[in-house]
């Protein structure tokens, strides 16, 4: 039998090989959501014909969880907003990483002699507790349940004590042998590590964070797949282990940082030392106003930000683009690779309103071209359009590479409110002589811009 699971497992691997690939593209992404679900699915049957799984309660705990997972899975995700989806997708990672960590703990109760099987156990335990607690503390952060930033005294020492004295235990875990009385401590650890590792992470890197622990969940799958003796959980887990490691490391570079000072350094100094004020003053425009800007513009780019997600704004801004394109306006989206709260945010929301994948152009593509824009509206982005980050040394986002909205010959900017952006941050280009402020709700606002184009 083994003979035939194994050629299956590399199948399922193959399938969710494929559907990462395609998940790069937006254009093949439901492609590949498809083959990996279909992947996961068989690789879910196949359990049933392993040698080890016999008898009926064990097939009733495997059918029970399938039920229950698929239920939770089903409705919360035909319920769950676009807006609210990088809370879901981290808190779904922390649950992959919490059943790596169960795998472990399970594995390592069993007493294997191997040393390496137990050293690999210990390491996917280490990675997916950490992941776990980690990821929730993440989803709290996103869903507004906690303060973006918590400091401890002494914070970083902290962090180094519980690293190690969770290591202590992972040795006397792999050499005593009453391994079994340092599980419940070693595994307090490392819940309270994560714990401390993210609570002190502003809320402007959490994308990057979420990635980092969908690359550590993806490790700690890899590992436990060994321990095991899993092909489908090795290859999935080191795939999913590497490709969030490499999108770790891109967005870092997007922000113009390294990975290590997000996670290691005074990460909070963004959100406390955001005490500077910009100098001059917030002019509004009336809709009507903007609209004749925009209608008798030859070149408008669209930067989409976090507020359009939380106004549901993309459907209108695409007919805005619509009204804008029928009147002979060229018109083009510029897409920060951390705009939103997750990787690839905004190209999400811009898909599902259906504009084309053509018009959606990255921060490379698009930066030159915004000196020869006569508009540029601005809606719900606030940190990556900041011109900060070029020209004030002292700025806590001083050299994050941003969208040169201020070369534009006139900036628009849709806002709720003149508060910050979600780093705490004083943005200079509100006050800047060629923008003017849209106040009120971002879907409201485009629907009277709608509105407004066509009485023209």
């Amino acid at each position: 039998m083994n003979n035939l699971i194994q050629p299956i497992y590399l199948g399922t691997a193959i399938l969710l090989i494929l559907g990462i690939r395609k998940m790069s593209s937006p254009k093949t992404a439901k492609n590949g959501i498809t083959y990996a679900g279909w992947g996961m699915l068989i690789a879910i049957l196949v359990t049933f014909l392993l040698p080890n799984i016999h008898g009926v309660w064990n097939h009733i705990l495997i059918l029970s969880g399938i039920a229950i997972g698929t239920y939770i899975g089903w409705t919360s995700g035909k319920k769950v907003l676009m807006i609210n989806m990088p809370q879901m997708i981290a808190l779904y990672n922390g649950m992959g990483g919490g059943a790596a960590s169960a795998i472990a703990a399970i594995e390592l109760m069993n007493h294997h002699t191997d040393i390496t099987t137990r050293s690999l156990a210990v390491l996917g335990a280490i990675i997916g507790t950490i992941s776990f607690s980690g990821s929730i503390i993440a989803f709290a952060k996103l869903q507004d349940l906690m303060k973006r930033v918590i400091i401890l005294p002494k914070h970083q020492l902290v962090n180094v004590g519980l690293v190690l004295a969770a290591l202590v235990f992972g040795c006397f875990i792999l050499f005593s042998s009453h391994s079994t009385a340092f599980l419940l401590p070693f595994y307090i650890l490392l819940f309270i590590l994560g714990i401390t590792f993210t609570i002190p992470i502003g809320g402007a890197n959490m994308p990057i964070v979420i990635s980092l622990f969908n690359a550590m969940t993806g490790l700690a799958v890899g590992f436990e797949g060994f321990v095991l003796n899993n092909n489908a959980l090795v290859i999935a887990g080191t795939v999913v282990g590497a490709s969030g490691t490499l999108l770790t490391q891109l967005m870092a570079k997007a922000m113009n940082k390294s990975v290590s000072s997000i996670l290691f350094s005074s990460i909070n100094s963004t959100e406390q030392a955001s005490t500077e004020t910009s100098t001059g003053s917030l002019k509004p425009i009336e809709v009507s106003d903007a609209a004749v800007m925009m209608a008798y513009s030859n070149k408008v780019i669209i930067v989409p930000g976090y507020g359009m997600a939380v106004a549901q704004a993309q459907h209108k801004i695409w007919e805005l683009a619509q009204q804008l394109e029928q009147r002979g306006v060229s018109v083009k989206f510029a897409i920060h690779p951390v705009a939103g709260r997750m990787p690839g945010h905004m190209n999400v929301l811009l898909a599902e309103a259906g504009v084309p994948y053509d018009k959606l152009l990255d921060l490379d593509e698009v930066n030159s071209e915004f000196a020869t824009a006569d508009t540029t509206l601005v809606i719900g982005a606030n940190d990556v359009v900041n011109p900060s980050a070029k020209n004030d040394t002292s700025s806590p986002i001083y050299g994050m590479p941003i969208l040169d909205a201020q070369a534009s010959h006139n900036v628009l900017i849709i806002k709720r409110g003149q508060g910050k952006g979600f780093s705490g941050v004083e943005n200079s280009l509100f006050t800047m002589d060629n923008s003017r402020m849209l106040y009120g709700d971002g879907q409201d606002v485009v629907n009277k811009l709608v509105q407004s184009i066509k009485s023209l």
